[in-house]
């Protein structure tokens, strides 16, 4: 058997393994080390939506809504292979969170890369088949504009609008831009007027200028939209911070726009700002979210070609296992 034959065959086992493991447990770093095998999220299994599992995680590779740098379709390819890295204990929970919920890798979302109001559509009929089988998910976009569909499915299967909790250096409430109203800064406005999310029940976190204009504040003084700044993290002690986050009930979901990050933690996104929040301080800030009904979650505006070290995809990494630890606690 040659080098090249040995290769394919280990590789066959390893995404047999993945495939046939029902515990939906990760793939042993020690039998296949993590710059091997088949690249899934946290080297969990590969699973149909049908199967019985707790938490779905799938990418969405669509950036058709983005103003500035465009790249995020790659994202979740890049998050995966980075994801190797990726271990199930957290130390402060004190919970191994892959024994605590089975989670796996479903894939992608068909998108057309062309067609924003056909990868709409995808979008909202693939979460929507998730959801009905009364699992959670988080996803790794794709710009912030794949966000709307997201949120379109959840309120078809809750009924009722969602407590929104939005990461990002940006409102994205902004309006419509070059004639287009759907585009990646103004995913947050059709949210809030579509009925899909509650915005006395919202929070933006991470939110810094500079703006177009003072009129870029108009809607999230009319809605009354809670906004937490870098200003207010950084003037005051971050524990206190915390202390006033409201408890969030009901079903409750979390966007997080990787540039909440300052561009020094995640220089591959497409419209950096410098000034942000550094991967501790989000820790924190999850952590001490307070929810009880943690339904969903994204993670986008990843660009990998603008993340040659990949300390933005590891940045991404880690914010999925704090967001799926969030989802274990209330487990």
């Amino acid at each position: 058997m040659t080098l090249i034959d040995k290769a394919f065959v280990t590789n066959c086992i390893f995404a047999d393994n993945v495939r046939m493991n029902n515990e939906y447990k990760q793939m042993s770093g020690r039998e296949f080390p993590r710059f091997s095998g088949i690249k899934t999220f946290f080297r969990l299994p590969i699973a149909n939506i049908q199967d019985n599992f707790d938490v779905a995680l799938f990418g969405i590779p669509y950036d058709g809504g983005v103003s500035y740098r465009p790249g995020a379709r790659f994202a979740p390819s890049h998050v995966r292979e980075f994801s190797s890295l990726g271990r199930g204990f957290h130390m402060s929970r004190a919970m191994q969170v892959f024994e605590k919920m089975r989670v796996a890798d479903v894939g992608d979302c068909s998108t057309v890369p062309i067609d924003q109001a056909q990868t709409y559509e995808k979008i909202e009929k693939f979460v929507g088949d998730i959801v009905k089988t009364n699992k959670k998910f988080i996803s790794v976009g794709g710009d912030h504009s794949t966000t709307l569909p997201v949120l379109r499915a959840l309120r078809k299967k809750y009924n009722e609008p969602l407590n929104f909790i939005h990461f990002d250096a940006h409102m994205d409430t902004y309006p419509a831009a070059w004639g287009c109203e759907y585009h990646h800064g103004a995913f947050a406005r059709h949210s809030v007027d579509e009925g899909l999310v509650n915005p006395k029940q919202m929070m933006q976190i991470g939110i810094r200028g500079p703006l177009a204009g003072a009129d870029d504040l108009n809607f999230v003084k009319k809605n009354n939209i809670h906004v937490v700044t870098v200003d207010d993290v950084r003037e005051n002690s971050l524990s206190e911070i915390i202390k006033k986050f409201p408890v969030f009930k009901g079903p409750t979901y979390i966007s997080f726009d990787i540039d909440c990050l300052d561009p020094a933690y995640a220089p591959g996104t497409g419209t950096p700002v410098p000034g942000g929040l550094t991967t501790y301080e989000t820790q924190r800030i999850l952590r001490g979210l307070k929810i009880e009904n943690l339904v969903g979650a994204d993670i986008v505006e990843v660009s990998p070609p603008y993340d040659t070290s990949g300390i933005t995809a590891l940045a991404a990494v880690d914010t999925m296992f704090e967001l799926l630890c969030l989802m274990g606690e209330n487990k």
